[in-house]
């Protein structure tokens, strides 16, 4: 199916809804908005194959350029709103994007790439702005859209997109899914879990992450593929997302776990205002999800959440119901595609119950390449078997092939020769009830070579200080091994987050003196 059969079906249903905004956008304006878009990019040159750089907050030019890109064989590069103008500049050349759409509120990124484009991103050849307010160096994109017919353009073919790695432990990687052209009906090789939706009448999803990144994009096309009405946010906020629930009787959510913190730490008579009866099915991943706070969750909603882990390059991924965790706390499930392999540092398979890095096992025509960087793709291979691929996550096995993680290698803390793994303290940390948002990294000990810091972001800023950090640190000393817990404590106003959920621990450590390996 494609969003211009249901066009055609039911023309004045939502297809997009930026609930916070209050915007909306029926599938007839989708359809023909695309199509629009469409004939701009035949207009300028673009031929399929091309690619195009994305930087937009979620909005309703959100859907309409994506599904521009997927009907006239495009392939769209995702760019965070939060880079910088170097960031995305480098992310703009490596890719070869050769066309830009953004908009003026994204700020000093946006006019720093439109006004130095020929010196930033020489192969950009035009840079368009979809906002009403004017940004130097752009062309209007919706002007340039209203000179386009509302038709199909002759050689409609499927797009793609590529998504650049988080950064977490070094510059972004474009990552390059197999991928062929095909008839525009068709789905694209991330559409596999179109089964968790199709039973839903009517069908309305929730996902107030960032279109930018992968999983949120993903519910929305494979939302607008059925027919469906997917809803969003132009920024995730607790009680503006319980209130889209309510509002949109939204039957399929997804999540990632610093979103149920955030829920969590709502009053209880706030979150019970709430009717969110319609609720049928919520999904989380993209990080770790301390048991404490999945468990709460499960509480409040019911056992209707279930977990997944992937990774962005589609190697393949585990699940889990409610009602295993509860059965295997903490784990994230079982492999859906091929097997899972746990290996030491040598490639050595391990046995059940011991600790090593995962590796996914895939077909040998669904792997992935990095673009432009052969050796990082071949370190992703286990160095015996061609089709076993890693992301570097650390995590174990047990009997019944339930795997457990433990952290990302790259994160790791090496303290007098100790392995510490930080997401057991941050686990421990984010379920205190001053806590809002923790991190832990390494930062240099003379002695021991690293030590465990810290860094919170308490509810009440008023609580930081010397009191809350004895009290944290005696905290987890109760609840996980003495060589693991902080040495030092730092307290911040606000942790910074990728669009993912995951940590910035690059971030942190750059700014915490910390060295880094890659």
């Amino acid at each position: 199916m494609h969003p211009y059969q249901h066009a055609q079906t039911h023309p004045d249903r939502p297809a997009l809804v930026v609930a916070d905004s209050g915007e909306q956008l029926t599938y007839r304006e989708l359809d023909e908005g695309s199509n629009r878009a469409a004939q701009l990019f035949r207009s300028l040159g673009l031929r399929p194959g091309d690619k195009i750089g994305l930087m937009l907050k979620n909005s309703l030019e959100y859907a309409v350029i994506f599904w521009a890109a997927q009907r006239s064989g495009l392939i769209v590069v995702l760019l965070s709103t939060h880079l910088k103008p170097e960031e995305a500049a480098y992310i703009l050349n490596d890719s070869n994007a050769k066309l830009l759409i953004t908009s003026t509120d994204i700020g000093e990124t946006a006019a720093t790439l439109s006004v130095q484009r020929q010196e930033l991103i020489p192969k950009v050849e035009i840079v368009f702005n979809t906002a009403a307010q004017s940004l130097d160096g752009t062309r209007s994109f919706h002007q340039a859209l209203s000179e386009m017919p509302p038709t199909p353009i002759s050689d409609q073919i499927s797009g793609f997109y590529i998504l650049y790695s988080s950064g977490t432990t070094g510059r972004p990687k474009g990552i390059v899914i197999p991928f062929k052209h095909a008839p525009i009906e068709e789905p694209s090789p991330v559409e596999s879990a179109t089964k968790l939706y199709e039973n839903y009448d009517p069908l309305v999803t929730l996902c107030p992450g960032p279109l930018y990144h992968g999983a949120p994009l993903n519910v929305m096309f494979i939302t607008q593929r059925l027919g469906g009405t997917f809803v969003t946010l132009r920024k995730f906020e607790a009680a503006q997302t319980l209130k889209a629930l309510q509002d949109w009787r939204v039957v399929h959510a997804q999540f990632v776990p610093t979103m149920f913190v955030r829920m969590l730490a709502l009053p209880d008579e706030v979150r019970r205002s709430f009717d969110l009866s319609s609720l049928k099915y919520v999904a989380h991943a993209a990080a770790p999800c301390p048991v404490d706070i999945k468990r709460r969750m499960i509480e409040w909603l019911g056992p209707i959440i279930d977990e997944y882990y992937g990774a962005s390059e589609n190697l393949g991924g585990t699940y889990i119901t409610s009602k295993e965790w509860l059965r295997k706390p903490g784990s994230v499930g079982r492999s859906q595609v091929g097997p899972l392999h746990i290996c030491d540092e040598d490639g050595r398979e391990l046995a059940p119950g011991q600790e090593g890095i995962v590796y996914f096992e895939v077909p040998a025509d669904k792997g992935f390449n990095y673009l432009n960087d052969p050796e990082k793709t071949s370190k992703a291979r286990h160095p015996a078997h061609a089709t076993w691929y890693t992301v570097g996550d650390i995590g174990k096995l047990d009997d019944e092939g339930y795997l457990f993680l433990t952290d990302r290698r790259d994160f790791m803390i090496i303290s007098g020769g100790v392995n510490i793994y930080p997401q057991a303290v941050e686990d421990a940390l984010i379920v205190h009830p001053k806590v809002l948002d923790a991190a832990v990294i390494g930062v240099p000990n003379p002695d021991f070579g690293e030590e465990v810091m810290a860094i919170v972001q308490p509810k009440n800023w008023d609580d930081a200080g010397d009191n809350l950090a004895a009290e944290l640190t005696a905290w987890c000393q109760s609840r996980i091994s003495t060589v693991s817990r902080p040495r030092s404590v730092k307290f911040v106003r606000e942790l910074p987050r990728l669009a993912s959920g995951k940590l910035a621990k690059r971030e942190l450590r750059r700014i915490y003196g910390a060295p880094w390996s890659i």
